[in-house]
């Protein structure tokens, strides 16, 4: 199975790089660890929720209305333009822990705003799942399988290269996946 990250990076061209470093005030390369910090969280979140049958029908089913990929012929006009539901989709990825993760994605951007890359992020990572749901035919359950074997293929890397070092200092557990500990993390702090 292809590397679902290393796909989806793929279509972050410089140019959107570029768009997401203008928006955040930062320089290409802080944002470029940035979105290496992030992608993996949203594509570890999207696979948490896909693990049952309706989460992983709610996603089809969001991806066959509102996300077809045509997203991905233009993400720098995209992130521009401010175009996308991406505190929307945060809400159904990380519930009410989505500060959290914007926290810990800001510690890549030299503290800056992870939350709002999040929110850049989040549509171009639904777009191109949506786009691969239509080119592969997939149901429900080829979905959860895709996002499953992203997993696989993070847990298979000890966690290691595209995670990206935040990802790595993040999983408290070493799981492979820092989901978990972020949303722990999130918690104790809300409980404060």
């Amino acid at each position: 199975m292809s590397n679902v990250l290393e796909d989806l990076l793929s279509h972050i061209d410089p140019a959107t790089v570029g768009q997401i470093a203008g928006q955040l005030g930062v320089d290409e390369g802080t944002a470029q660890s940035g979105i290496q910090a992030a992608l993996p969280l949203l594509l570890g979140g999207l696979a948490r929720n896909v693990q049952t049958d309706d989460g992983a029908q709610a996603l089809s089913s969001a991806l066959s209305q509102d996300h077809n990929g045509s997203i991905l012929g233009d993400l720098a006009g995209a992130i521009l333009g401010g175009q996308g539901p991406g505190a929307a989709i945060l809400g159904h990825v990380f519930g009410g822990q989505q500060q959290g993760v914007g926290n810990a994605v800001g510690n890549a951007l030299g503290g800056g705003n992870g939350l709002a890359l999040l929110q850049m992020l989040a549509p171009i990572v639904l777009g191109y799942l949506g786009k691969q749901q239509q080119t592969q035919g997939l149901d429900p359950s080829g979905l959860a399988a895709l996002l499953g074997g992203h997993q696989q293929h993070v847990e298979q890397q000890g966690g290691g290269g595209a995670l990206g070092m935040i990802g790595q200092l993040l999983d408290g557990n070493h799981d492979g996946s820092p989901i978990d500990d972020i949303i722990g993390m999130a918690g104790q702090f809300l409980r404060r």
